[in-house]
Order: C-alpha cells, then structure tokens, then sequence
C-alpha cells in the first residue's frame, strides 16, 4: 500500500516538468523523490524529409525523468542507439544499470506523424510492449506525451497524466492599463495561450467533465456574470445576469448541471442551474454566507463554504434530502473545497494561528494534513488521478502557480515569465 501511495503521489510529477522552449512557465523543483528507476529513450528514427520540430524521444524522457520515478539515461552515456527492441543489446544496458528501454520510429501519416514505439525490459530481456500513437502536424508533444503515458502506465501500472491541461487566469498590463488573460497550457506550462483577454476582472474558470468547455465569472458586463465557452469553437453563452453576486460555477460530474453562488434573493447561497432546461433550484436557506460549492463524484451532494458556524468551515449538503453536515472542525478557517476524484479526500485552504495552506482531510476520519509552508496559498485544483493538486501562491509580490503531491512528497513552483497568475483548474482526462 505504501509503495502504490508513492508511485499515486508522484504520477504527474511528469506532467509538470517537460516544458518547451516557448513556454510560459519554467518549472522548478523544490521537492522530488528518491531512488528513480534507471530507464533509457533512444534517438527515435524519422523517415521524413527535413527535421522535426519537437524532439519527441527528449519529451518522453523529460516526463519520465521528471516523474521522479525514472532516471533516463543522458543520450551521451548510451553505448548504442537502437531504433527497435530487435535491435536492444541487453549487455550494453546492463552495463549502465538500465532497467528498460523505449525505442521508436517517427515516420509521416497524412498531414500528421505516427510514432511506433517500444518498451523492452533488460532485467528480463523481453518486450513489453510495441505501441503507436498518431497526430497531426501540430501535435508532435501530444504524441510524445501519449507515448509517456503508455510507458508510465506499463512500468508502474498507474495511468499516466502527461496529456493534461490547465486554465488560470494571468494579469498583467497594456498601456498602463490592467489586461486579465484566461489561459490554457498543457500541465507543464507548455504551450500557454490565451482563450480570451478581457478589460475587466476574470476569475473561477473550471472545466466541464469531459474537457471541451471552461466556465469562468466575468465582470465585463459591468457586474459579475458566469459564462461558459467552448475550447474548440469559441462559443459561449452567458448563463446568469442577476444583481448582485454571481460566482464559484462548477459542472456536475455528468455535465448536465452546474452549482454556483447567487444572491438574488438577498444572501449569498447555492444553486444548481439545469443546464438543458434553464432552471435554477436553490439548495441552501441560511442568514450565513454559504459560498464555493463542490460536487461530490457520484453527483448526490455538494461540499461548500459555509460561515454559519461563526467562521468559515466546510458543510457536506446532501441533495436528495436537503441535508446539511459539517465537515470541518480543526483550525479556525478552512475554505475553497475540492473533493479527489475517489470521493474519500478533502483538499481546502486553512488557516491555523493565522497562517493559511493548502491541506487535506480524509473524510471518513476528519485527519488533516498540511500539504504546503508558506502563508498565502489558495485557490487548490486536484489532478484527475488524485495525486497532486495545483494552487496559487506568492514569490515576492507576483502570484505564481505551484504543485504538491497529495502526501506532501514532491512539491514544484510553475513561475510565469510575465505577469500575475492564478487560480488554476486542472483539466479532466479528455478521453
């Protein structure tokens, strides 16, 4: 159990490191894991013309490298250069203690690539696997980061995050004039690029379960409004113009709804929106402030921020019977839930003697954990597999976003090269 909790805790690990030279963010470790698993990538052959624009055997190897699980082998260091596993001389691996071996062949496929690919284990001089992954002419990463994902998956039995995304939102200026950016990269930071700019405040972007729209408050109109928008076409539609607050949009894990904050009859609640039929269900009847709602994965309850307490804790709202249990007890602050995919973890932000982090509690014991040191983090958004959250905090007076695995065992900070950011939300797996 405890080697599965480790391989879990630093499964995306990979997804955070293998940035590109046009990336917005340059990641650093700050904590990593020990003893990794001696593994080489070989040069992948390519029988095109011209030369590639990625290097793809380097993407995996970064990913793999980065995981913390898997030290690859520097291409310098390699006694040969083998372009399948038939060509694998097991004598030349073991000599540099390597335990597998990835080899490729990159050749064209219509306006794309197809990359063949194998895993050999030296230890037992055997395949593992032969695979292929194919992609268009712009998604020379994605079939690199696909390929680590099927590596990853076969050496530790874990799925692989490499192919994930993030949205946050980046504030910086234009003459003299304050411009906020609602962006998407891949995890790593890679490939960051805006979805829309705005002249006025956006905040609390998050994803729909399967990975095609963001939903995200916007003050555009003056006040704050939720809208959605879809990644591939650029559609939105607004879905609220209620005075006063509108915030905290979050898809049902069906997609069919969504729960958010209104204050249209007067005080702060939660709603669920129906998202086929328009209608709005209030779900909370409080003179306190009941704020932040969180699906629960079987899409039966929501968690949410509630100070009907005397100060801010997390409630538990059962939506078939109305309900209402607390969650919370240890510090005097905890806020902005997030549930792990398998239902059995809390992550929050909490303060205790003044000082706020990212922590998590299991749900069935109410134990907490303190995932992160420093006194401004917020904003926390779960990985898909579990394993690590993203969040928001300060270097000096810039926000940056950062990475910690759920038991606290790897940690890394994503500076962006300009400008604020924050408020990240991890993408959904898009398959």
């Amino acid at each position: 159990m405890n080697k599965l909790k480790t391989l879990l805790s630093v499964i995306v690990l990979n997804c955070l490191l293998a940035a590109a030279a046009q990336a917005q963010m340059v990641v650093e470790i700050t904590r990593g894991n020990p003893d990794p698993t001696p593994i080489a990538v070989a040069p992948f052959s390519w029988s095109g013309s011209g030369v590639l624009a990625e290097d793809v055997a380097g993407i995996i190897s970064a990913d793999l490298r980065r995981s913390g699980l898997f030290a690859p082998v520097p291409q310098e260091d390699m006694l040969s250069f083998p372009k399948s596993a038939d060509e694998v001389v097991f004598r030349d691996w073991r000599i540099l203690g390597t335990e597998y071996v990835v080899t490729g062949r990159i050749q064209p496929q219509g306006n794309g690539y197809l990359l063949t690919f194998d895993l050999t284990n030296v230890f037992g001089q055997s395949k593992t696997f032969t695979k292929q992954v194919s992609g268009g002419a712009e998604q020379l990463r994605d079939i690199a980061h696909k390929a680590a994902d099927e590596v990853f998956e076969a050496i530790t039995g874990i799925r692989g995050a490499f192919s994930t995304e993030m949205v946050y939102v980046r504030e910086g200026s234009q003459g003299g004039r304050p411009v906020y950016e609602l962006m998407r990269a891949d995890i790593d930071g890679a490939r960051s690029r805006p979805i829309r700019r705005f002249d006025q405040p956006v905040m609390s972007p998050t994803w729909s379960p399967d990975g095609q729209e963001v939903a995200y408050v916007s003050f555009e109109t003056g006040r704050p409004a939720i809208f959605r928008e879809n990644l591939r076409t650029g559609a939105r539609q607004q879905l609220t113009n209620f005075k006063g607050i509108n915030s905290s949009p979050v898809w049902s894990p069906d997609g069919s709804k969504m729960a958010m904050v209104l204050s249209k009859d007067g005080n702060p609640e939660i709603y669920v929106l129906d998202l086929s039929t328009g209608r709005f269900t209030r779900m909370t009847r409080h003179f306190a402030i009941d704020t932040e709602p969180n699906w629960m994965p079987d899409g039966k309850s929501l968690v949410f921020t509630s100070d009907r307490g005397g100060k801010p804790q997390i409630y538990q709202l059962t939506l078939a019977t109305g309900q209402v249990d607390r969650l919370t007890f240890d510090g005097d602050y905890n806020a902005r839930s997030r549930v792990s995919p398998d239902g059995k973890t809390l992550v929050m932000v909490h303060r205790s003697r003044g000082v706020f982090t990212i922590a998590t509690m299991d749900i069935k014991t109410g134990q907490m954990r303190l995932l992160t040191e420093t006194t401004l983090d917020e904003s926390p958004s779960i990985a898909p597999n579990g394993a690590m959250l993203m969040y928001a905090t300060k270097r000096g007076d810039r926000g940056i976003l950062a990475a910690v695995s759920l038991d606290a065992g790897v940690k890394y900070n994503l500076p962006s090269q300009r400008g604020d950011v924050r408020e990240p939300a991890w993408s959904p797996y898009f398959d």
